[in-house]
């Protein structure tokens, strides 16, 4: 059946729709075949299809932070491995160079090839399914491989550059092991990590499935003419969101005293805009750098929630944005460069600073409170909610992920069944959302007693400075980090901290609230 160059509306829907939903299964494959807690229970993961030229189609309603970046790394396994591609192979990637975030974040990627081309390797894959998951360790210096002060990339574990993990159908395991352990920090659990690859096989698998049964019902030319129509309807609909912002501007200095900043211009005859983040700080010797894909991410996930209309998150999204940003810089640095947390925290102070600039929203917490613990056995690593900011017309809620992430809290069942550790307490913490005609979220304050001796480690920010609150509102209260050990003595730790823990010890996060929104009267 030949379709013409202008969508069917209700069409449109229906594949709209049909390309999610496929995401969605992916996501449910490999939420139940993980073994690890990280994917399994706080479901630290994502799943996209993609078009024949790697761009993305839709995604189901995952992580930003991963949403936003993966196409890049399938078009950088395009450029690289284009004319080898076959039926049968998956591959993984997490090079924080070519559209990875951080190390932790694995992406698999299959090319979806349909089985009459199965004998005919001449022919190009049509699309691209990958998944992509948080490793709960993928070695570097600290277990859990979030370690608050690397200073180069290989110190924060294993990177993947599209290694064949499976080929032609065979599951590479003996490469792969080989691989996670030979590094200068290797894997702690190398045995978990097969597990997770396994699912995030499973899961494109899924997805593979799901598109050749597409394409058998309804026809490759009308699949991929409404991948298209898909995409060009996301670009109007940024189009139409970007017509009522206005120009702005805003600079936005972390704890660490890095600074970003960016400049937004409407240009409303082309209904498109210019993102600038010239004069942003230089790359750090931290590891506070935001890979490319990281920061282009943060842009698309801050243009999408402004869209009204429900769409699916794609590169259509992309296309009425120019984005600029300096080579060498913080947001776009260049290899060595450390970058475990620009993924999880700079990414959250870069959206901040686009609502400041655009005046829609107080600052959130600002931060993903990374906790990881661990020895040789055990590694964990959880994100902590807090409050989000307010806005023109809502208050800031309590307690929640906001933005970049998207993840759960593991269960306190969950968590004292798999670790050597007791929930002592997760509250709400009142009071720490800034005030304003709308007020910002509250905390929350969590307490985590420790039953053995492990390394615990912080990566967090806004303990130093408070999240912004606009128009008159009042900022948001700072996080604080802290320590009660057994014998009653308290220890403050910076944003970021390394401590050995012993038994009866307890490791105290106090995260930080929203901002305000309008002054109170």
């Amino acid at each position: 059946m030949h379709t013409t160059s202008q969508p069917d509306p209700v069409r449109l829907e229906i594949f709209k729709n049909l390309y999610q939903f496929i995401a969605e299964q992916m996501g449910i494959v490999l939420q139940n075949t993980a073994t690890s807690v990280n994917i399994k229970e706080r479901l630290d993961f994502s799943c996209a299809i993609f078009d024949t030229s790697g761009l993305l189609v839709a995604n189901a309603p995952h992580i930003p932070v991963h949403l936003g970046s993966m196409s890049e790394s399938v078009r950088t396994l395009i450029n690289d491995k284009g004319d080898t591609l076959k039926p049968g192979n998956v591959y993984l990637s997490n090079n924080p160079y070519n559209g990875g975030t951080h190390l932790p974040d694995v992406t698999a990627i299959t090319p979806v090839f349909l089985e009459s081309s199965d004998n005919n390797s001449s022919l190009p894959p049509l699309f691209y399914v990958a998944s992509r998951g948080h490793q709960a360790d993928i070695g570097g210096i600290t277990p859990g491989s979030m370690p608050p002060h690397s200073t180069t990339v290989e110190e924060e574990g294993v990177l993947f550059d599209n290694f064949l993990l499976v080929e032609e159908g065979n599951f590479r395991e003996f490469a792969v092991r080989q691989y996670l352990s030979n590094h200068t920090y290797p894997t702690r659990n190398p045995d978990q990590n097969i597990a997770d690859f396994q699912a995030q096989i499973a899961a494109n698998e899924r997805g593979v499935q799901e598109l050749r049964k597409m394409v058998s019902h309804y026809g490759l030319e009308t699949v991929q003419d409404y991948m298209k129509f898909v995409q060009a309807n996301a670009e109007e609909s940024v189009r139409r969101a970007i017509n009522l912002l206005r120009n702005g501007s805003f600079i936005y200095e972390m704890d660490n005293g890095a600074k970003i900043q960016v400049k937004v211009a409407i240009d409303r005859e082309n209904r498109s805009a210019t993102i600038d983040f010239t004069g942003t700080s230089e790359q750090l010797n931290s590891n506070f750098n935001a890979p490319k894909a990281v920061t282009q991410a943060a842009v698309l996930y801050v243009f999408r929630t402004l869209v009204d209309d429900n769409i699916p998150l794609n590169a259509g999204c992309l296309n009425p944005l120019e984005i600029i940003i300096p080579v060498g810089c913080m947001l776009n640095p260049t290899y060595p460069a450390a970058v475990v947390a620009g993924n999880v925290e700079t990414s959250q102070t870069i959206v901040d600073a686009l609502y400041g600039a655009l005046g829609v929203m107080a600052a959130s917490q600002g931060t993903m409170n990374n906790f990881t613990f661990g020895n040789d056995r055990y590694q964990y690593y959880e994100t902590i909610c807090g409050g989000s900011g307010a806005g023109i017309d809502f208050d800031g809620t309590d307690g929640v992920h906001s933005h970049m992430t998207n993840s759960r809290l593991t269960d306190p069942e969950v968590l004292e069944s798999r670790y050597p550790v007791l929930l002592e307490s997760f509250s709400l913490r009142p009071d720490s959302g800034g005030k304003g005609k709308h007020s910002g979220g509250n905390g929350i304050i969590r307490r985590i007693r420790f039953l053995e001796p492990m390394t615990a480690n912080i990566l967090s920010g806004h303990r130093v400075v408070p999240p912004f609150g606009l128009n008159g509102g009042e900022a948001g209260l700072m996080g604080r980090n802290w320590i009660q050990r057994q014998n009653g003595t308290l220890e403050n730790l910076d944003s970021t901290a390394t401590v050995d823990m012993q038994p009866g010890d307890v490791f105290v996060i106090e995260t930080p609230g929203g901002g305000g929104f309008g002054k109170v009267f």
